[in-house]
């Protein structure tokens, strides 16, 4: 069950089903489209999302008055909540939906607009379009959550921010449910040239966490969303739990903007805490889901703290952004959908793009095709610029 650490020792929560899912990725629409991808060894072509049917959240005139970030956090949270089975309005239901930028493309949108047409065209919907709060605003209004309405916008680290702040809501007794997750759409010239000058992309456009060749992470975009409830709630009315959330915690590096510490040091007390706070040994996490995302000093940093942390046998790791490129904020919340995934299937994804792992990381990383395992026990790692570290430690539900 999910505990907060205090001097005085843990101290028992409510317990934390997960109850819905949802995603939507360059892989398709849907959590089973993104499975199906991250099971095959190769990568999606683009990282971009296609085209995709929104009619059913809206009328054109409504849908336009979302920037893409938002729009891609509804289409994922419509799918987590119908999988749940719930039902709103929900008083003390919560939503914390996160994003590293926010409303970008309408900024830029709405910056031509002030730029060729002038200040007196510029939308009236402009501010709360572009607002990071957007989507999990949607997401509350949309299903009736009248409980905390949350954004954190801590990089890339956000999406398992969200998942660890919602589990906390729930354990502590303050929501019955809440919907968390992250979203991201900077898919666009100006995001891609200042991550580019600041040499963080790969300079061949593939990514290859963890390879000895890895040069760089590409940019994705997407969003993820999970339905977290109050394990007895969600048995009193048959739902399908899907894997429990017991434990999270976030650290800061406290070293540089964008590089993380290359010891490793705030990734490894996120890591460690997070398992004191679930309860749980190094021994028996039976996967880590790594944030792994192709740049040299980062795959190295976190190989050094997964190392640290679990000894000479660390448990298999395999990084999603070999397949769905890097989504920022969306990144965690997706990777805790396929950790979820992963439980239910008893099947860690490969690694795609990494072909030879780099001596240096030590670590099993799982390529060329998945691997059937029982996986009981995953933990989900997020580290993002400024020195946040998230990490977000999942079980599997046995009936």
């Amino acid at each position: 069950m999910l505990v907060a650490v205090t001097p005085a020792g843990p101290i028992h929560g409510r317990r934390v089903a997960v109850t819905g899912l949802g995603a939507l990725s360059c892989a398709g629409v849907g959590v089973n489209e993104l499975w199906g991808a991250l099971l095959r060894a190769t990568a999606p072509p683009s990282k971009r999302i296609g085209d995709f049917d929104a009619s059913h959240l809206g009328g054109a005139k409504e849908l336009r008055r979302f920037d893409p970030f938002t729009l891609y956090a509804l289409m994922a949270a419509d799918e987590a909540w119908r999988q749940s089975g719930l039902h709103g309005p929900l008083e003390d239901a919560g939503s914390i939906v996160t994003t590293g930028i926010g409303g970008l493309q309408t900024v830029l949108e709405q910056y031509r607009v002030l730029s060729d047409r002038g200040a007196d065209r510029v939308s009236p919907f402009m501010v709360p379009m572009m607002m990071p709060n957007a989507a999990t605003a949607a997401v509350s209004m949309r299903f009736g959550l009248g409980g905390p309405c949350e954004t954190v916008t801590t990089a890339c680290a956000a999406g398992t921010h969200a998942i660890g702040n919602g589990a906390r809501l729930v354990a502590s007794g303050r929501s019955t449910v809440v919907v968390v997750g992250g979203a991201e759409a900077v898919l666009v010239p100006i995001a891609e040239a200042g991550f580019r000058n600041m040499t963080a992309l790969s300079n061949n456009e593939f990514s290859r966490p963890f390879d000895v060749n890895r040069n760089g992470f590409v940019m994705g975009e997407g969003a993820g969303i999970l339905v977290l409830e109050e394990w007895e709630h969600a048995h009193a009315r048959g739902a399908t739990i899907l894997a429990e959330v017991i434990g999270a915690a976030s650290t800061a590096d406290a070293h540089h903007i964008t590089a993380p510490d290359p010891t490793g040091r705030g990734a490894i007390r996120c890591m460690e805490l997070a398992l004191a706070d679930a309860d749980v040994a190094p021994s028996e996490v039976s996967h880590i889901n790594a944030h792994g995302t192709s740049t040299p000093l980062n795959d190295l940093a976190e190989a050094i703290a997964v190392r640290h942390v679990f000894g000479t046998n660390p448990p298999p790791v395999t990084s999603i952004k070999g397949h769905l490129g890097h989504s920022l904020a969306a990144a965690g919340a997706l990777e805790g959908v396929a950790s979820v995934k992963t439980l239910l299937e008893q099947v860690i994804p490969p690694t795609a793009g990494t072909v030879d792992v780099d001596p240096e990381i030590g670590l099993d990383v799982v390529t060329t095709k998945a691997r059937a395992l029982e996986v009981d026990v995953v933990l989900s790692n997020s580290f993002g610029f400024g020195g946040h570290n998230g990490s977000v430690v999942f079980r599997r539900y046995r009936a």
